[in-house]
């Protein structure tokens, strides 16, 4: 990439700070460190991004998608990291995915629901965490289910658990860690979706800002850089997509 201009940088930055909105709630996004801090894909990413623009990089950390997308959205934060959404998408502007993961389904060991399209039937109550991908997704697309609130993605299975709903929805890999410590669960085979992954900025910044925004993230893609931040903190399960996937 050649250097950004000042019309660029003017678009991202608030002084010479960048302020990155991070979601914790994701596993495969961001973590928390031992230290406190955040640490992850997102976190390497926007580091890049603000070293590419000769920036200082402020990180504005969220439990949850929902709070991540409105700091965005209102401009507490000049870009973040979702899934791409189009409820979303009526105020931030979306590159391509960096990488793409799985919405998958659990369910109780005694439960009558043996594939993900059993789900949606009367009666049947889904978890999901507020705001998250899969809560727009889910909203849209369940006709039959009642939809059921977590606070937070990382919430969703002991809510599902308190509460006695029927199903948990959310990323595979949080899910699956979750399972790991109950006896009495088990995930459904195969997902219900696929969620893509990309950074985000606020249409309000305009269209070079979001060119550049593309661009870098293209560029991460290709050189490898996604998939050695994947590699290093031990995230599986997230796919590498190929350009325009």
């Amino acid at each position: 990439m050649n250097n950004p201009s000042e019309s660029v940088r003017s678009a991202f930055l608030r002084g010479n700070t960048l302020r990155a909105s991070i979601n914790v709630g994701n596993p495969i996004l961001a973590h928390v460190k031992a230290d406190g801090q955040a640490g992850g894909v997102s976190v390497d990413l926007a580091g890049e991004l603000a070293k590419r623009l000769g920036a200082e990089l402020e990180l504005v950390v969220f439990k949850s998608a929902g709070e991540s997308v409105d700091a965005v959205a209102a401009e507490q934060a000049d870009f973040g990291f979702f899934a791409i959404d189009p409820k979303r998408g009526e105020q931030i502007g979306f590159t391509d995915p960096y990488v793409v993961i799985e919405g998958a389904y659990l369910v109780r060991n005694e439960s009558p629901i043996k594939a993900n399209e059993d789900v949606d039937a009367e009666g049947v109550s889904v978890t999901v965490g507020k705001g998250s991908a899969y809560d727009l997704y889910l909203s849209r697309t369940l006709k039959h289910a009642t939809i059921e609130r977590a606070p937070t993605s990382p919430t969703v299975v002991s809510t599902f658990i308190e509460k006695h709903y029927d199903v948990a929805a959310g990323v595979k890999q949080q899910l699956q860690a979750d399972a790991a410590k109950l006896d009495n669960v088990r995930m459904l085979e195969g997902h219900f979706m696929l969620i893509r992954q990309a950074m985000g900025v606020p249409k309000s910044r305009g269209t070079e800002a979001l060119e550049y925004l593309a661009a870098f993230v293209a560029e991460m893609k290709a050189s490898g850089f996604v998939t050695e931040a994947l590699a290093r903190h031990n995230v599986s399960g997230a796919v590498v997509p190929k350009p325009g996937d």
